[in-house]
């Protein structure tokens, strides 16, 4: 069945010319299942991805976890190639166990599926070390084609996204030419503190419970920061403000 899962973008290869074999390594992986630990709060679609995966002769489910930190858990455990897993659930959130999972599965890829197309999340996903970015609206075809791109060293975003960071680039290198002959504008010190923890990937509930503020006044200080220095999201303020040395991510 085609569900309501479009297409993927694969992210090109940065390897340079044609590759006319696959590479002894992956040659070797081919011959086992690709391992995947799916990861989501609603039961219902884990079974649903298990029904489907299951259909692969070359892909294996080996796990399901409900949320972040049972993800963690499991990947230490399971080890898997794979793990396959929502952005936004309850105790710790995919973004967050990212980084944990990378750290007891080093081996394992992260492909986020999920219904957040915030730019914010994509850039967090990525710097938190995920490999791919998929929208739940693609198809379940494509869930499978995009485990074994994964699997094989390449990443997968989904078109959408995919665009979104485009354009932001591209925002980006023009405003580095424009910035030569402005200034940088000057922040107010606790917009610079706002930044600092943008920039490490909090989101406005953490932010505000860090500083003791609450989360509409966050949301001012984002707004403000943005409107200062004319950009257009978190991920091009984070950025812009890394370049011109505003603050540095240590």
């Amino acid at each position: 069945m085609v569900d309501s899962f479009g297409p993927v973008m694969p992210v090109p290869d940065a390897r340079p010319g044609p590759v006319a074999e696959e590479e002894p390594y992956e040659r070797e992986r081919r011959k086992e299942p690709i391992r995947v630990l799916v990861v989501d709060d609603h039961a219902l679609f884990r079974r649903g991805l298990e029904i489907v995966l299951a259909q692969e002769e070359d892909i294996q489910v080996v796990g399901e976890a409900g949320d972040g930190a049972e993800a963690v858990d499991k990947a230490a455990d399971l080890l898997p190639d794979i793990v396959l897993m929502d952005v936004r659930m309850p105790k710790r959130g995919g973004i967050e166990a990212c980084t944990s999972i990378k750290e007891v599965a080093p081996s394992a890829k992260i492909i986020m599926l999920t219904i957040s197309d915030e730019e914010a999340d994509l850039y967090d996903a990525i710097k938190a070390g995920a490999t791919g970015y998929l929208l739940k609206e693609i198809s379940t075809d494509e869930v499978s084609t995009a485990i074994r791109a994964v699997a094989d060293g390449q990443s997968q975003i989904s078109p959408s996204m995919a665009a979104k960071l485009l354009t932001e680039f591209k925002s980006m290198i023009q405003r580095t030419d424009e910035s030569k002959l402005v200034p940088a504008p000057k922040l107010t010190d606790r917009e610079l503190e706002v930044l600092k923890l943008v920039a490490t990937g909090m989101n406005n509930r953490d932010i505000a419970k860090e500083l003791f503020i609450s989360e509409n006044t966050v949301k001012n200080h984002v707004r403000n920061i943005l409107e200062k220095l004319q950009l257009h999201s978190r991920m091009e303020a984070v950025v812009y403000a890394m370049r011109e040395k505003i603050l540095e991510i240590r």
